[in-house]
C-alpha cells in the first residue's frame, strides 16, 4: 500500500512539474515547444553591452581615421616638397631621399593597418566575451520555455513569432550582466 502511495505522488508531482513548464513559457512569452530562435546581431547590438562595446570600438575607429587623415595630410606635403626639391638635386641624391619617403609610407602604412585588424580583432573578442556570459542566461530560457534547442532566426526559414526570445534575452541579459564593464 505505501509503495503504491509513493507511486501515486511520484507520479502526481512529475504532473505538476510538467504543467509548470507550459506556463513558465507562456510568462515569458514564447510558445512551448522544443525549439526557440534568436537573432544574436540584435541580440548584440541591441544589448547594454553590446552598445557599450560598438560605440568604444566607433569612437577607436573615427580616432584611427583622424589619424590616418592627419598621415596622409603630413605625408602629401612632404612628397609635394619632395617633388619641388628635384629639380636641384642631382638624381642620386633624389633617388635617396625617395626611397627613405616610400620606406616610411611602407612603415606607417603597416602600423595603421595593424592597428585596424588590433580594433577588429577587439569588436570579435568583445562578442565572444558577450555570448559566453549570456549563455547562463539564454539556458535559463530555455529551460523556462522546456525547449532543448535554440537556432539563429536568420537561419529558420519560417517559424511562429512566439518562438522568437530575442527581446526577452536582451532584457535579461541587461539586467544580469549590464555593459560588461
Amino acid at each position: 500500500m505505501r509503495g503504491r502511495l509513493r507511486a501515486g505522488l511520484r507520479a502526481l508531482m512529475f504532473g505538476a512539474a510538467l504543467a509548470a513548464a507550459p506556463a513558465a513559457a507562456q510568462q515569458l512569452g514564447v510558445a512551448q515547444g522544443d525549439i526557440l530562435t534568436i537573432s544574436s546581431d540584435r541580440l548584440v547590438s541591441e544589448s547594454a553591452f553590446g552598445k557599450r562595446v560598438q560605440n568604444e570600438i566607433e569612437n577607436e575607429g573615427q580616432a584611427l581615421a583622424s589619424e590616418n587623415r592627419k598621415m596622409e595630410a603630413e605625408l602629401t606635403a612632404e612628397e609635394r616638397d619632395l617633388t619641388d626639391k628635384r629639380k636641384g638635386m642631382a638624381p642620386e641624391d633624389f633617388r635617396k631621399l625617395a626611397d627613405a619617403f616610400n620606406e616610411k609610407v611602407q612603415v606607417i602604412r603597416k602600423t595603421q593597418d595593424t592597428k585596424a585588424r588590433a580594433l577588429a580583432q577587439k569588436g570579435d573578442a568583445a562578442r565572444k566575451q558577450f555570448f559566453e556570459a549570456a549563455r547562463p542566461v539564454l539556458a535559463e530560457l530555455m529551460q523556462e520555455a522546456g525547449a532543448g534547442v535554440i537556432l539563429e532566426r536568420s537561419s529558420v526559414f519560417l517559424s511562429a513569432n512566439s518562438t522568437d526570445i530575442t527581446d526577452i534575452a536582451i532584457e535579461r541579459i541587461d539586467a544580469i550582466i549590464g555593459t560588461g564593464e
